[in-house]
């Protein structure tokens, strides 16, 4: 299928590793320019990977999701270096897991920093542009847990509620101004962030990463773990001109584990 993406311009962000990279790399694919942020060091090396694995023109810049100055830097230079942007993917690191006598308000504090107001400083820097233009898609990648709460991750359960409604209530403003909003939920796609969290699950219940891995792929109807090539397929088509009737969605990217024990 033809995403009709080519030329156009994404704008993806905590994309040096894991699902913002392979987002990144799944537009790159289809013909997309990208601009990429994280504030990690593998952000240039992912930029040369997206580069010679696709051909795609690729800015990289770092960034601290949580800084608004920085937020804006980095868009700005994106339409200094495009002209415009076309797609906007919504994506930041989780907060720290554990149950609630676990954590201060301390580390609430911090993850609203990281996982909402990184949204808003995004959306802020971008809509404003999408509007002149009239057009646009807008993609955040969330989690599963937005249906269902996950064990030992209070945070991100709450957290993440506030992104959904964010996303919901900007497809019904942008809507009818010609900019689509949606958001992905994936479920346990392998990534650093899923290594952390099997870690400390392994860690509380006495058990190994493998085996706590094990007993989360168990729990989804396909018996199995997304995977980042899956997961980047999937958020391109949903961010493209090729899904041009689907807004204000929130796809589950899940195996069917929306309805899974935890």
């Amino acid at each position: 299928m033809d995403l009709q993406v080519k030329d156009q311009v994404a704008v993806v962000a905590a994309a040096s590793k894991g699902l913002g990279k392979s987002a990144a790399m799944a537009l790159a694919h289809e013909g997309a320019r990208v601009a990429i942020c994280a504030r990690g060091e593998a952000l240039d090396a992912t930029a040369e990977e997206i580069r010679s694995e696709t051909g795609a023109e690729v800015l990289a810049v770092r960034t601290d999701l949580r800084e608004r100055d920085q937020v804006d830097a980095f868009i700005k230079q994106a339409l200094d270096q495009y002209g415009h942007i076309d797609i906007l993917i919504v994506n930041s690191g989780g907060p720290p897991p554990g149950n609630f006598m676990d954590l201060t308000i301390e580390d609430w504090e911090a993850g609203i920093r990281t996982t909402v107001m990184s949204t808003l400083y995004l959306c802020y820097a971008v809509v404003p542009h999408m509007l002149e233009r009239g057009s646009g898609s807008i993609v955040s990648t969330i989690s599963y847990s937005v249906k269902q709460p996950l064990a030992r991750l209070i945070t991100s359960n709450s957290l993440r509620l506030a992104v959904i409604g964010i996303m919901k209530s900007l497809a019904n403003e942008l809507g009818p101004k010609g900019i689509r909003v949606n958001s992905i939920n994936p479920a346990w796609t392998w990534t650093d962030r899923i290594e952390q969290l099997m870690t400390d699950r392994a860690e509380a219940a006495g058990t190994s990463i493998e085996e706590e891995a094990a007993k989360a792929a168990a729990a989804l109807p396909l018996r199995r773990m997304g995977t980042l090539d899956e997961y980047g397929k999937s958020i391109a088509w949903l961010a493209s001109p090729a899904a041009s009737f689907v807004h204000g969605h929130a796809l589950m990217f899940d195996g069917g584990g929306v309805s899974a024990p935890i």
